[in-house]
């Protein structure tokens, strides 16, 4: 399960709700398990509507209703305490019979499932006219009692330590938030709401939820859908061994498919081998900015190299510039490879601004890590018996395969956070009772037989094709479908192509997949070329009709291109509306979901070129257009810069985004006239 990194905060104590309203009969059912629709004068009241033996009161927008379940906190009832679990139901916005309910279940873990509505009401809005809608939060999330360690929720980064401490504040509760206990208390929500069968969907670490909930609750399933598939179970599991393997088959693939790239000899890997043999001869600490424009401080070496490869984060520049960034970098040019660092320790980084465990939960991030899935060592074990286990572990599989995450060796693997590498991070969580026994999950797991979906991303290392295809083959009726060129969860509004929702929806509705040729047809990344620190080491823009500039220009016509390429890559993974250039300048960014402005201020890709103005990029219909001035910095003088061309002008650029959009620039750069095209950047549709 993946989960980022995380930091520190005191603990405190859940406290129990109580169900809201009073109980009322049960409302009758109908044929296929389908509740009777309640009239729709009532379900438009703005106060509380009763479903099942629940009263739920109006709530937020989008039509909610919200409520309360009281559970108990320990199924054995050994510890008297109670937890109250928050979830939303939204009825359907048609007059005829519900013909089901959609349940959600997020990610993380740790993070509440509520938060993420906008997400999943957008996947099922098309089927919310004759189907209800129920997400809830997991016990020790969001508003169903989040934890609160204050060690892992705001401190600088996890270690052993601070994970045991967690665990000890918890104490007898410790093991009381395990994947098993949060789906019978969705079983009974969903029970007390009396709402049949559902179709459930599940990204990430909902997936492994998800099965989870199918094995223990099997008459409750109707469908179920698994985006970004974890399995429960598998050989060598607490190795992730499919890890490496995807991990390597993302960056050659998108080389291969890149033609740039797949034009310089050997594979991604190849040409990222020379970056990382330079960074373990000569680790250094460095200082890079990251999406938002700030400043972070760390240690270049292998394992952060590591994290940039395995984290997948931000995806898109990961995916589309660790090549060319490592090859820049081999050859003495290293802000890329630096900024792709210090942009991936910020992207991996859980938490919101405000560390708040409502938004995403540390604590029980670790306590469902340390409790479900089989660890490298024997959780049954007293913690220092438990590290004594791990390294024999380690020394056994570093003598017997090596390999296991090349061309990472295993302790360049583990020295990426805790919460990537998962080997290490539960040694000191404390020894789970008998009656709640750790690394259990899934032993006895059999899949119910309902139509089962598995949605993998090709190029996703997170949950691989090969965890799919195991989980798909765990169901009787699952059926896998390989996105092409994507990468972790598909169905959810930022995938790269609508494919995998369209495929999702028509599958609830039909228990079919029916067409899925659009999941081969999401067209290659385009990756960056190259990295240059001048502008005479770029080809120029191609000449159109009407072009009066000469090479030197033109190359600093395919230099703004790529300075602007580069700030739109950041756009999506951008939370504070600022950012830096690759080597100086700055922008700023105003979205309103359909349109993006781009302000730049002599903004630098290349060192001999300042690019400002003002960009604006529309979702419908997909276009760019935008006023690029360029510029000549003031150089210290070097055999380089005193032959780099003049680059003062002003161009206008625009394109209609596609896999094979190519931008025109019109213009003047010094007294010459510019009419050309380039490669147009494309980042997500």
């Amino acid at each position: 399960m993946q989960i980022p990194a995380a930091r520190r905060q005191t603990f405190q104590s859940w406290q129990a709700a109580v169900l809201i309203g009073a109980c009322a009969a049960a409302r009758p059912f109908t044929g296929q398990g389908h509740v009777d629709p309640w009239p729709e004068s009532h379900l438009k009241q703005a106060g509380s509507i009763q479903r099942g033996s629940v009263l739920l009161e109006a709530c937020g927008a989008a039509g909610a209703y919200c409520g309360h379940l009281d559970r108990p906190l320990d199924p054995t009832h050994v510890l008297p305490d109670r937890i109250s679990i928050y979830f939303e139901f939204y009825p359907h916005s048609g007059a005829t019979v519900s013909r089901g309910t959609l349940v959600a279940t997020e990610g993380g873990p740790g993070y509440p499932a509520t938060e993420s509505r906008g997400d999943y009401l957008a996947l099922f809005k098309p089927l919310m006219i004759d189907h209800d809608v129920v997400i809830m939060d997991n016990r020790g999330t969001g508003k169903s009692g989040a934890i609160n360690c204050p060690a892992l929720q705001t401190g600088e980064k996890w270690t052993v330590d601070t994970v045991a401490q967690c665990g000890e504040s918890l104490g007898e509760r410790a093991s009381l938030y395990g994947t098993e206990y949060a789906a019978d208390d969705l079983a009974s929500v969903l029970e007390a709401l009396e709402v049949g069968k559902i179709d459930l969907y599940g990204d990430s670490y909902g997936t492994y939820f998800e099965q989870v909930f199918a094995v223990r609750h099997p008459a409750a399933l109707r469908s179920i859908v698994l985006d970004g598939a974890y399995p429960l179970r598998g050989p060598d599991y607490a190795w992730y061994p499919s890890y490496a393997p995807a991990m390597r088959d993302k960056f050659n693939l998108t080389c291969a498919r890149s033609p740039d790239c797949a034009a310089i000899p050997g594979s991604s890997i190849d040409h990222i081998r020379p970056a990382l043999d330079e960074l373990r001869a000569h680790p250094f600490m460095a200082t890079a900015h990251d999406v938002d424009g700030n400043e972070r401080r760390f240690r270049a070496d292998a394992s952060q190299l590591a994290i940039v490869m395995y984290g997948s984060a931000p995806r898109l520049t990961t995916a589309t510039e660790t090549d060319a960034a490592a090859r820049a970098f081999a050859q003495g040019d290293r802000a890329p490879m630096l900024r792709l660092m210090a942009e991936t320790a910020a992207a991996v980084d859980s938490r919101d601004p405000t560390a708040n465990p409502l938004k995403w939960s540390a604590g029980l991030a670790a306590a469902v890590m340390c409790h479900d899935p089989p660890q490298i060592f024997d959780m049954t074990l007293a913690p220092p018996a438990r590290a004594q286990d791990r390294d024999r572990a380690v020394f056994a599989r570093q003598r017997d395969f090596p390999d296991t995450y090349a061309p990472f060796s295993i302790d360049e693997y583990r020295g990426m956070p805790l919460d990537y590498s998962f080997l290490d991070q539960c040694v000191g969580w404390p020894v789970a009772p008998a009656r709640h026994a750790a690394s259990q999950v899934g032993v006895k797991a059999d899949y119910p037989d309902v139509p089962a979906l598995i949605i993998s991303g090709e190029l996703d290392n997170i949950t691989t094709m090969a965890d799919g295809a195991a989980v798909a083959a765990s169901f009787k009726r699952g059926v896998q479908i390989r996105i092409a060129n994507s990468f972790h969860v598909n169905a959810l509004p930022r995938a790269r192509s609508p494919c995998a929702a369209q495929i999702v929806r028509r599958f609830v509705v039909t228990g079919s997949t029916g067409d899925t040729s659009c999941a081969a047809r999401i067209p290659p990344l385009h990756l960056v070329p190259r990295f240059a620190v001048l502008t005479h080491d770029l080809e120029p823009a191609s000449r159109l009709t009407g072009n009066a500039a000469t090479e030197d220009p033109l190359r600093s016509v395919t230099a703004a291109l790529l300075t602007l390429s580069d700030v739109l890559a950041r756009v999506d993974a951008n939370t504070s509306g600022k950012g830096v250039g690759l080597r100086g300048g700055s922008f700023r960014i105003t979205s309103t979901g359909t349109h993006v402005h781009l302000a730049l201020d002599r903004v630098r890709w290349v060192d001999d070129l300042m690019v400002s103005g003002s960009v604006d990029r529309l979702v419908r219909p997909a276009t760019v257009l935008g006023v690029l001035r360029l510029s000549t910095p003031h150089l210290p003088a070097t055999p380089q810069s005193s032959s780099a061309p003049t680059a003062d002008g002003r161009l206008t650029v625009s394109w209609r985004e596609g896999a094979d959009a190519r931008a025109h620039i019109v213009g003047r750069l010094g007294h010459a006239k510019v009419s050309a095209e380039y490669p147009a950047p494309w980042m997500t549709r």
